[in-house]
């Protein structure tokens, strides 16, 4: 994994953003939270994404994303030793971060998580689907299954001509080998959902079109962390980060209130 960006002011915590440019794409989103309270952040847009090496949707495990995220990590802890780490992953990207948490739950202060894949969508994955996307994966993994509509995206016109024309992003069929492997990373998402203790904030739109809201509730109600809270948008679509302004302000406003009222917290604790 290549891509990443780094800004290096005089560091309080860091975010690593386990980046699926797939939907997110090549975004402000991060530029404004590092001027505006996340001092240092890392972007990490994962392999056969955004600007990282490997042929578009195409893994041959899931767990690639995961352990890159976490090389990152280590890294990034080298140049900033000693400083609180919040996970932010938004669409695949929280998939990676809630299995990046589940496999280190030591190593982060939180995790934010905006409208995160789940949970399969109960129209898309039916079971005859699913059995027809697993004999296909045996005789054309590459056969592709249709295009995300960039109209489910956002309601913000200039947002979506944006995503339709960003090189960076996939603009092509998801390939049935990449369906399997995000089935498989929803299997695991299930079996780590009753073990995420950690701080969690999660943010989603109640017509999600491809993370259903239904994945947001499930992980609410079985993450035993005794400090979660779950922003339903009414009417918002997918990337709430890329929404109408109204909207965009305030998930930014409710990341920025919360990590810091986490980072109090900490400060507070470690002086009494």
């Amino acid at each position: 994994m290549e891509a990443f960006r780094k800004w290096s002011q005089l560091p309080k915590n860091f975010f690593l953003n386990p980046e699926c440019s797939q939907i997110l794409g090549v975004t402000d989103f991060e530029t404004q939270m590092a001027c505006s309270g996340a001092p240092v952040m890392v972007e990490v847009a994962a392999v056969g994404h955004g600007q990282s090496e490997g042929d578009r949707m195409v893994v041959s495990d899931f767990h690639v994303f995961v352990r890159d995220s976490l090389q990152h990590i280590d890294l990034m802890k080298k140049d900033h030793p000693g400083l609180p780490v919040f996970l932010l992953g938004h669409s695949m990207g929280g998939a990676i971060s809630i299995l990046t948490a589940f496999e280190r739950p030591n190593d982060f202060s939180g995790m934010v998580l905006i409208s995160p894949l789940v949970v399969a969508s109960p129209d898309v994955a039916t079971p005859i689907k699913v059995f027809a996307a697993k004999i296909l994966n045996l005789v054309l993994p590459n056969l592709s299954l249709g295009s995300i509509d960039p109209n489910v995206i956002s309601r913000n016109k200039k947002e979506v001509d944006s995503y339709t024309t960003d090189p960076l992003i996939y603009h092509g069929g998801m390939k049935v080998s990449f369906v399997i492997q995000l089935l498989n990373a929803i299997a695991k998402i299930e079996r780590a959902l009753p073990k995420l203790t950690l701080p969690l904030l999660v943010l989603h739109g109640s017509p999600d079109k491809l993370c259903d809201i239904k994945g947001s509730y499930l992980l609410m109600d079985t993450a035993p962390s005794q400090d979660k809270t779950l922003k339903v948008y009414d009417e918002a679509y997918h990337a709430l980060h890329k929404e109408l302004p109204e909207v965009t302000a305030s998930v930014l406003k409710e990341i920025q209130s919360w990590i810091s009222q986490k980072l109090s917290a900490a400060e507070e604790a470690r002086h009494s």
